[in-house]
């Protein structure tokens, strides 16, 4: 996969499973399961292709090697999030693939697609209806560290502002690809089509 961005380029992942989960009564989204897997474990196995993953939640135990981090103070939203899980990395990749733990139909193809839709800054998952994804993206780290702001102003930062002037190219969805985990109809559904002898 990382032929698709830069032969020499340096690719990380994060994945952001902190989230409060408020629609769902306040559930760790990372821990519930589809079809015997957790959502996080979903999300792992979706970034097969990249060698460092930074999950930015609650450690627990996990399939493969990844690092663990928190933004500070907790529940700053996912740009705080994004932010704190780059600065994870022992060294800052050139590229920065980001997922949202509750999108259970992101795979592996889904991430090779994104990964060579890029343009000049990154790329983007976009439902059918148009609606951007940028919590299933890849970006060019240099553009997200010219748009950050000083650290104690990364606490309920809006993501748009992060992104704000990049240049990303558009990958449509395929099938529930763009669907995310933000109520329990919405894991109902989900479930009947990842799970449906369940």
């Amino acid at each position: 996969m990382e032929d698709d961005l830069d032969r020499h380029a340096r690719v990380g992942a994060v994945v952001l499973a902190g989230g409060t989960g408020a629609r769902l009564g306040g559930a760790d989204k990372a821990s519930i399961e589809i079809g015997g897997t957790t959502l996080l474990e979903r999300s792992l196995e979706a970034l097969l292709d990249i060698d460092e993953v930074v999950v930015v939640g609650e450690p627990v135990p996990t399939s493969r090697p990844v690092t663990f981090t928190r933004e500070d103070p907790a529940g700053g939203g996912p740009a705080a999030g994004l932010l704190a899980g780059l600065r994870a990395f022992p060294r800052t990749p050139t590229w920065l693939v980001v997922l949202a733990v509750d999108m259970p139909g992101v795979t592996t193809a889904t991430v090779r697609r994104v990964t060579s839709g890029q343009r000049r800054d990154g790329a983007l998952l976009v439902d059918d209806e148009g609606h951007r994804q940028p919590l299933c993206a890849v970006y060019v780290t240099a553009a997200l560290v010219a748009n950050r702001p000083p650290y104690e102003e990364e606490h309920g930062l809006p993501l748009h502002r992060l992104l704000d002037g990049l240049d990303l190219g558009e990958v449509p969805a395929e099938g529930i690809e763009s669907r995310d985990v933000d109520s329990w109809a919405d894991l109902r559904e989900l479930r009947q089509h990842l799970d449906p002898g369940a």
